[in-house]
Formats: C-alpha cells, sequence, structure tokens
C-alpha cells in the first residue's frame, strides 16, 4: 500500500486523492494531506522556475563541488526537495532524471550561494568614476577622489595609503596622507603586502582622530578586530574614528617573487608604469607597451596567507571598491555602513565622483569571483584526528 507522504500512514491505491509530481503519483489519506503537499510543490515549482532564469545548475555540480570531496554533511536537504535524489549507502545519488534547475544546489548548507555569504552585507552598489579631471587613477580612480573630497571638506585628518618606494621600485610603502598631492602618490594598484596597521597607529600617537584607513581585507580585518574585540587595542579608544576603505583583493605576492619574474622576462621593475590582474593575466605596462602573462605564472611568489583568505570584497570595511564587475575605466562601490554610505554620496554629489547604480550582470561577476575565492576553503587539507 502507498504511504502518505505528509502523514505517513498507508493508504489504499483506490484513494482518490492523487497528485502527479514530476512524473511520479503520490497517495493520500485525506482533502487536507494532499492540500497540504500541493502547496509545497507549488513552491517547489515557482523556484525551480526563478532559478531557471537565472542559471542551469545540474546535480553534478554538487556531486563535483560538495558530495565527491566528502563535504557533504548527509543532513539530506538536496533529497527532500528533488523527487530525483536519494540517499543511497551514505551518500545523496541522482536516481532520475535531472533537470538542472539547481534547487538540490542552493538548497545545500556548504554551498555559498547568497549574495550577503559571498560579499557580505551591503546597503547599495554602484559602478563609479572619478569627476577630477586630472586625476589618472587605477580603474575609475574613486578611492582618491572620496579621499580628496574627505580631506579637503575636513572630514578626516589623515588617510593611510600605501605608495611605492623611491629606493626598491614598486617595494610598498605606507604613508600617513594629509594633502592631495600625497594622495596622487598612492594611485595604482600595489599586488604585495603593505604593512599599513604601522602607519595607522602612528597617525594615532600623533593626535590624529578621523582617520581614513585604505587596505585589503586581511589590513582592514586587522582593523576590525583592534575595534571590536574586547582585548582590541583600540576597542575603548573612542578618540579615534577610522573610516576603513577596503579594496578588492584576490591575491598578494611576494616582492623579491614578482622583482625576479619580471627580470627572466628582460623587464626591470623601474620601467614598469602600472600593474594590473585581469582576466586570467598578469599585466605590466610600461612606456608604449603593455606586457601580459599567465597568473598561474606567479603561483611559487603568491604569499601563503592568501591561500586561507576566502575574502575578494573586504566586507569587514565601511565601504569597498575594485575592478571587478564595472566595466574599464570604472570602479566598483559597495556602500556597507551608513558612514560610508553617506561619505560616498557627498562626495557624488560634491562632483567628485560620478556614479550609477551597479548592474545585475555587472553584480553577478563580483559575485563569480567571490565564489571562486569562498571555495578555497574546501581545498584546505582535512582535519586529521590522532590515533590513540
Amino acid at each position: 500500500m502507498p504511504i502518505d507522504p505528509i502523514c505517513k500512514n498507508r493508504v489504499p491505491v483506490t484513494t482518490r486523492h492523487i497528485s502527479d509530481y514530476g512524473g511520479k503519483k503520490y497517495h493520500f489519506c485525506s482533502a487536507g494531506c494532499k492540500s497540504k503537499f500541493d502547496e509545497l510543490e507549488k513552491n517547489v515549482i515557482r523556484l525551480k522556475r526563478n532559478l531557471g532564469e537565472k542559471e542551469r545548475i545540474s546535480f553534478g555540480k554538487l556531486r563535483k563541488e560538495i558530495i565527491k570531496p566528502g563535504i557533504c554533511t548527509l543532513c539530506g536537504a538536496c533529497a527532500s526537495t528533488c523527487e530525483s535524489i536519494s540517499i543511497v549507502d551514505g551518500k545523496p545519488k541522482l536516481v532520475g532524471p535531472c533537470t538542472a534547475c539547481g534547487v538540490c544546489y542552493n538548497q545545500c548548507p556548504r554551498t555559498i550561494t547568497t549574495e550577503e555569504g559571498l560579499i557580505g552585507r551591503i546597503r547599495f552598489a554602484y559602478s563609479a568614476k572619478t569627476a577630477i579631471s586630472d586625476l589618472k587613477g587605477q580603474d575609475g580612480g574613486v578611492v582618491t577622489s572620496m579621499l580628496a573630497y574627505a580631506l579637503e571638506e575636513g572630514l578626516i585628518d589623515c588617510a593611510i595609503v600605501t605608495v611605492r618606494s623611491e629606493e626598491e621600485p614598486w617595494k610598498p610603502v605606507p604613508i600617513i596622507a594629509r594633502t592631495y598631492d600625497e594622495l596622487i602618490q598612492s594611485t595604482g594598484s600595489i599586488y604585495i603586502h603593505s604593512m599599513t596597521m604601522e602607519a595607522l597607529m602612528s597617525s594615532i600617537k600623533q593626535g590624529m582622530r578621523s582617520i581614513a584607513f585604505v587596505g585589503p581585507g586581511c589590513n582592514i580585518d586587522a582593523v576590525y578586530k583592534m575595534q571590536k574585540s574586547p582585548y582590541g587595542f583600540l576597542h575603548m579608544f573612542m578618540r579615534a574614528n577610522i573610516l576603513k576603505m577596503g579594496l578588492f583583493c584576490m591575491d598578494t605576492f611576494s616582492y623579491g617573487g614578482i622583482k625576479e619574474f619580471v627580470e627572466t622576462k628582460g623587464l626591470k621593475l623601474e620601467d614598469i608604469e602600472s600593474m594590473k590582474i585581469r582576466r586570467g593575466q598578469f599585466e605590466f605596462d610600461t612606456k608604449g607597451e603593455t606586457k601580459s602573462f599567465a597568473l598561474n605564472e606567479f603561483d611559487a611568489y603568491r604569499s601563503s596567507s592568501c591561500k586561507f583568505c576566502t575574502d575578494l570584497t573586504a566586507e569587514n570595511a565601511d565601504i569597498s571598491f575594485g575592478g571587478v564587475g564595472s566595466p574599464q575605466g570604472r570602479t566598483t562601490v559597495l556602500a556597507r555602513s551608513g558612514l560610508g554610505y553617506e561619505i560616498f554620496n557627498e562626495a557624488v554629489d560634491s562632483g567628485y565622483i560620478k556614479s550609477k547604480t551597479l548592474g545585475e550582470n555587472e553584480m553577478e561577476r563580483v559575485l563569480n569571483l567571490a565564489k571562486m575565492k569562498k571555495v578555497q576553503m574546501y581545498a584546505l587539507n582535512r582535519r586529521h584526528v590522532p590515533t590513540p
């Protein structure tokens, strides 16, 4: 005798309460159980339709990323929402046709699929560029423009930024910038760790009380912890107000490694005018020429900490900036805190920045790259329990 999927009671095959779902007949003991089942399945159909409009994801993706590596928790979320999946021999298994609806993948607790899970909480997303005519920053030059506005309006006493060393070309040097000319020195990305915390603490010791701090997610996290942790150095220091301006970051590399690499390619660091990572290529611009190399050629020089980092967009910042998503020549801006949101929009209203809403397709590119970085956690060494 069939079993009612709602109340789990056995019902005769001759029952008049039957629903056909996914090519399979379900038998119910009453109209009430049938109604409950039909209502649930309507939600599943609605979800499949909505997901199908965005991206087709098959069970194979769940199997490759979660089941085969042993990450599956056996919670049964995938099997409970798809009639074609069952738990067989302790693993989810496809036992019927897969329509690539993506429902199973989006229910799994080990996949990262929500916007907040991938890039943290945001208030608003923009695509922006500088409105300062003589400013030539990387991407849209928005970070420098926002700092210029905050300095000139007296909102901040200084900004902690990174410039290139004069003695060792492209070696990062953090500075306390108090003028627009000093800000200009920091334009352009340097894909090497910068010890910005030392400059931040120095600015506080010098009596600076309103400070903009620019850095990638790892440096932003340091400031965040010093502010929020009960044992943080800045936790009870209420006189220091810090605007955390985060930079998108996928990887950083050792200074010696980049220097060694470019020299093997017949280049000199002092001749390189700008660096950029784009579409899997590391680009080096010299006068009138751009040299591009596959990013995987730099794996040996990649900072070890980057192998453990899952934060592309500096999630603990007040506002985050990056070249991913927006068209070339513009900056993607993720306003997070009320302070970051207000100062950015004031800079726009005051004519320092031109801004528009980040498009859905543009945001999708940010989310896709953020996901690539998030799933690195599954490639780490598994925990080994020592045998007694």
